[in-house]
C-alpha cells in the first residue's frame, strides 16, 4: 500500500483526489493538510512513501514546504501538483528536491499513476516542464571564453581594446608590470587565441566593448 499526504489549501480539489485515491486498492490518504507548515509537520510526523504538495499556499508555499522537509528527510518523494507552470515556479519546486511536477487540470487517473511512478523511483514531469528544463540544459550548456574571465582580465581587456601597451596597462591601474604581462597571458589563454590582436578582435566580436 502506497501511504500518501496531501498538502493544498483547497478543500475542494484535496476531497477530490483523495477521494479517487482512497478507492485506488494499493493507495492510501494517510494524512491532509491546508498549509506549508502543517504540510512540513504532517510528513516529517507520518513519514508517507509519497506527498502531493500545492506550490501557492497561505503561510508557507509549496516550494518552502518541500525545501524543508527534503532538508530534514532527503528522502523523501513530492510530487508538486498546481496550476502555473512559469519558471518561477518550475525551476525553484524543482532545485527544492521535488520528484515530479504535475498540472491540476491533470485526471485523477494521471495523479495515481504519478503516484505509482514515483513511488517506483521515477520522475513524472508535464510534458510542457520537460520542455522547459531541455531548454535550460542548453541554454547552460552555451557558455563562451570570456565568460571565464575575471573581473581585473576583463578590465585590462577593455584596455588592451583602446590599444594601450602592457606599460601603459601597468601604469593606468597601478600594478607591476610583470603582473599586468601575466594579466595579458592569461587572457590569451581564457580567450583562446594567439596574440593581443586576436583577443581585441574577440573583445568587439562578441560585443565587450
Amino acid at each position: 500500500m502506497i501511504k500518501v499526504v496531501f498538502v493544498d489549501d483547497h478543500e475542494m480539489v484535496r476531497i477530490g483526489v483523495s477521494s479517487y485515491l482512497s478507492a485506488q486498492p494499493d493507495i492510501e490518504v494517510v494524512g491532509e493538510a491546508d498549509d506549508g507548515h502543517k504540510g512540513v509537520d504532517l510528513v516529517l510526523e507520518l513519514r508517507p512513501d509519497v506527498v502531493l504538495m500545492d506550490l501557492v499556499m497561505k503561510e508557507m508555499d509549496g516550494i518552502e514546504a518541500t525545501k524543508s522537509i527534503i532538508e530534514k528527510w532527503p528522502e523523501a518523494k513530492i510530487i508538486i501538483v498546481t496550476s502555473f507552470l512559469d519558471d518561477e515556479k518550475v525551476y525553484p519546486a524543482l532545485e527544492a528536491g521535488a520528484t515530479s511536477y504535475l498540472l491540476k487540470t491533470s485526471k485523477a487517473s494521471e495523479i495515481a499513476n504519478a503516484i505509482r511512478a514515483t513511488y517506483d523511483g521515477q520522475s513524472i514531469l508535464e510534458p510542457e516542464v520537460t520542455g522547459k528544463m531541455m531548454m535550460k540544459m542548453r541554454q547552460k550548456e552555451v557558455t563562451y571564453p570570456h565568460e571565464q574571465l575575471t573581473a581585473r582580465e576583463m578590465e585590462i581587456l577593455l584596455l588592451m581594446t583602446e590599444g594601450k601597451t602592457n606599460q601603459e596597462i601597468a601604469d593606468e591601474l597601478f600594478i607591476a608590470l610583470k603582473t599586468a604581462k601575466t594579466h595579458v597571458s592569461n587572457i590569451l589563454s581564457k580567450l583562446e587565441v594567439q596574440d593581443r590582436t586576436q583577443a581585441v578582435i574577440y573583445a568587439f566580436k562578441h560585443s565587450l566593448v
